[in-house]
């Protein structure tokens, strides 16, 4: 067994160093060793979306990214994800008015992705939503209330630039 000494990268703007296996997949790190538990474990081959996170800036599996790519990166997890003045995100707010979540068990994912979206997206189309959306798998199907919130959040977002996109 090889253990890596010190990988380093940042966790929702904080610096973490962690002494893990090098193959040791970033989600388990996330949860285990960081105790960020909002990063759900789904299916484990990258399928379902459970486990989604931004790796500087993008979306990613987590279950599949092994900590040594993570090295000298930015990870922001749900409990990173935070809006404009430092409260909620419109997506999380838009989440809870559009009463997207039954089990729940997915949601951070789904969150997690629709963020990146709207993050090159800002006025996605039902099309946009549905081609980056399809990716995340939710059991109890809520994926109209999902498109709804989304399209929440982005009305919100844009509102608060002023309109522009």
């Amino acid at each position: 067994m090889t253990v890596s000494h010190g990988i380093v990268f940042k966790v929702n703007g904080t610096e973490q160093t962690v002494e893990v296996e090098p193959e040791t997949p970033l989600l388990w790190v996330l949860r285990e060793q960081l105790g960020l538990t909002g990063t759900k474990f789904g299916c484990g081959m990258a399928l379902c979306g459970s486990c989604t996170v931004h790796l500087d800036g993008q979306a990613i599996r987590s279950c599949v990214v092994p900590i040594r790519e993570v090295a000298g990166r930015a990870v922001r997890t749900i409990e990173g994800l935070t809006g404009p003045r430092g409260g909620p995100h419109p997506l999380q707010k838009a989440w809870v008015a559009e009463n997207v979540p039954q089990c729940g068990y997915c949601q951070s994912g789904q969150i997690m992705s629709a963020a990146a979206m709207l993050a090159e997206r800002p006025l996605p189309s039902d099309e946009d939503i549905d081609a980056v959306m399809s990716a995340n798998v939710c059991r109890c199907g809520t994926y109209q209330r999902i498109r709804k919130a989304i399209h929440r959040a982005a009305g919100e977002m844009a509102a608060s630039r002023g309109g522009d996109s």
